[in-house]
């Protein structure tokens, strides 16, 4: 926490303009502006903030490791949106020190919308309730959920160009936006440069996800395991259901999601390039073939 800077709030963007604060997170935000949304419950070990500037009516993403596992996560995270930018990842536009605590908090532009799951916060905890965000999203046109997938398949071009690999994806990280029908990816803050050796016994992340060796210690991390993340992606956002009995895609959209989560990640796609080239041919996309 070398260099670190008290912070006064005084002169330019209070968020964007100060390298450290004193106190703590939520009671420096309320000093310069509205605390609109407090996310509590974050199993990441992070508590968060909606922030609105009075001056510029500016709202702002902040979130604070309160726990050391969390502040590591928040470290790997600052480092990844160094490394990769895509207009459907949220950025990471600027980091705090928590003077007291030792730890940061890195601040993001406000995106409007709602996690399809969040099981700490009311209404989003469950995936098949009428209402609930994912419910909701599955009740979308097939289009539609098809081009969300799109989003999320480009967002993943750029992160395989950058030479990482996607660890801890999952619906809770699909911010989607139902006024505007326009999504984003947040809290991507486990993604890191590949391929890697499990080091330990399993990844963080929902095991509905999870390719098979990201729970087994010493076993590659590498493309392909991004490749199978994706397919489930795919496979679980375009049912209508929790259980994967309503498929709402095609029989060609399902044999190249079939490839993709083949448990051998060397029968898998070699990385995402290729299987978005299939998925776009199986959809039928212009310019696929």
């Amino acid at each position: 926490m070398a260099n670190v800077i008290r912070a006064d709030g005084a002169g330019g963007n209070p968020l964007l303009g100060v390298e450290g604060i004193d106190g703590t997170v939520e009671a420096y935000l309320r000093r310069v502006g509205e605390v609109f949304r407090v996310f509590g419950k974050q199993d990441s070990g992070c508590v968060a903030y909606g922030v609105r500037l009075p001056d510029t009516g500016e709202r702002w993403f902040v979130k604070e490791a309160v726990t050391d596992r969390a502040q590591e996560s928040l470290e790997r995270g600052w480092a990844f949106h160094r490394a990769v930018r895509h207009p459907v990842i949220v950025p990471q536009v600027h980091r705090m020190a928590v003077w007291d605590s030792e730890r940061t908090a890195v601040v993001t532009p406000w995106r409007d919308g709602e996690v399809l799951y969040h099981p700490g916060e009311r209404g989003s905890g469950d995936r098949t309730t009428t209402g609930s965000p994912m419910a909701r999203f599955r009740s979308l046109p097939v289009h539609q959920v098809e081009q969300a997938f799109a989003d999320i398949l480009d967002a993943h071009l750029a992160v395989e160009a950058a030479g990482h690999v996607a660890v801890d994806l999952y619906d809770g990280a699909v911010l989607y936006d139902f006024d505007v029908d326009e999504l984003r990816l947040v809290d991507l803050d486990e993604y890191r440069p590949g391929p890697f050796v499990l080091g330990a016994d399993r990844l963080p992340g929902s095991r509905r996800f999870m390719a098979p060796e990201e729970f087994e210690r010493g076993a590659v991390i590498d493309i392909r395991t991004t490749v199978y993340v994706l397919g489930r992606t795919a496979r679980l956002l375009l049912d209508a259901g929790d259980e994967e009995r309503a498929w709402r895609g095609t029989g060609s959209q399902l044999a190249v999601l079939e490839r993709a989560t083949h448990p051998d990640p060397h029968q898998r796609f070699a990385g995402v390039g290729e299987f978005a080239a299939e998925w776009r041919a199986a959809c039928g996309t212009p310019g696929s073939g």
